[in-house]
């Protein structure tokens, strides 16, 4: 058992009694989940869930049903004093802290599958991704059941399928997006971004402004098509290799018609350098 001095459980039933303490009180509840491995950017979604709730649970759980074979699930970073230190800063009430056998008992055989927002982009590389998330994010809210829940923006697609699934399944929680916290020099913070080597880090920044150029084409009315070639031939000079660049609907993730744009839309991105991959994203404006 980890020493930490932040207030933490490791069962539903201890999650829960702290919680029903807290509502007999009459405070509300955010939710910040996590795999840990935690930097500036979940740090700012603490802080934006203390900013609008009473109390704050942050869940620290790597989740083995979005992984698939041969991904990095045993290699993901595993930094938990570290991680305890900075919620403490943070004024984090409660870390959450559940094991593979709580989460996914002996038996356990529920999934939880989206269409919508969860089709295309990642779920090409990644078939599994979204079910994962999915099902882990469900068992999360039943068992934290918070008033507001809080994902960053630089996972927009994950952001958009959350947001599905608490509307599809009728959960009463409120889905609050954070803005993407980036470097100085524009990188989009990631835990995976440890795995850069120093080259790949500097040619990793690329990524940002291509995107920047690709929504700013879209925005002074270049078609769709257009701007998308030009931006993937731009990132396949750029990097190892790329998963897509495409721009899509702001509102459902739905493709887009060639022509330019007629209504707000993000601009989605997931490269490779070396055995890191990247994803990022950015809003984009119809022509005025």
């Amino acid at each position: 058992m980890l020493n930490l001095q932040i207030p933490h459980a490791n069962t539903v039933s201890a999650l829960r009694a702290r919680i029903r303490s807290w509502r007999d009180d009459r405070l509300s509840v955010g939710f910040v989940p996590t795999m840990g491995a935690l930097h500036d950017g979940h740090i700012s979604l603490v802080r934006l869930a203390k900013a609008h709730c009473d109390r704050v649970v942050a869940s620290v759980f790597v989740n083995p049903r979005q992984f698939a074979e041969g991904e990095d699930l045993d290699a993901y970073p595993r930094t938990m004093m570290e991680d305890a230190e900075k919620l403490t800063e943070a004024r984090c009430d409660l870390i959450y802290l559940p094991s593979d056998a709580v989460m996914y008992p002996e038996g356990y055989s529920a999934s939880i599958s989206l269409k919508g927002p969860a089709e295309g982009l990642e779920s090409e590389a990644r078939p599994h991704f979204f079910d994962g998330v999915a099902t882990v994010v469900a068992k999360l809210f039943n068992q934290v059941r918070p008033d507001m829940a809080f994902f960053g923006e630089k996972d927009f697609q994950q952001l958009m399928v959350i947001r599905q699934l608490v509307k599809d399944l009728d959960f009463p929680v409120d889905i609050i997006g954070g803005e993407t916290v980036r470097e100085r020099d524009g990188l989009a913070m990631s835990s995976r971004n440890v795995y850069l080597s120093a080259p790949d880090r500097e040619r990793a920044a690329r990524l940002n402004a291509i995107l920047a150029e690709f929504a700013g084409a879209l925005s002074a009315g270049t078609p769709c098509a257009e701007a998308q070639r030009a931006a993937l031939e731009t990132a396949r000079q750029a990097f190892d290799a790329v998963d897509y660049v495409e721009a899509r609907c702001a509102a459902t993730l739905a493709p887009l018609d060639d022509g330019p744009i007629d209504r707000p839309a993000r601009v989605l991105a997931a490269v490779r350098l070396g055995s890191t991959r990247l994803i990022d994203n950015m809003a984009a404006k119809a022509p005025s």
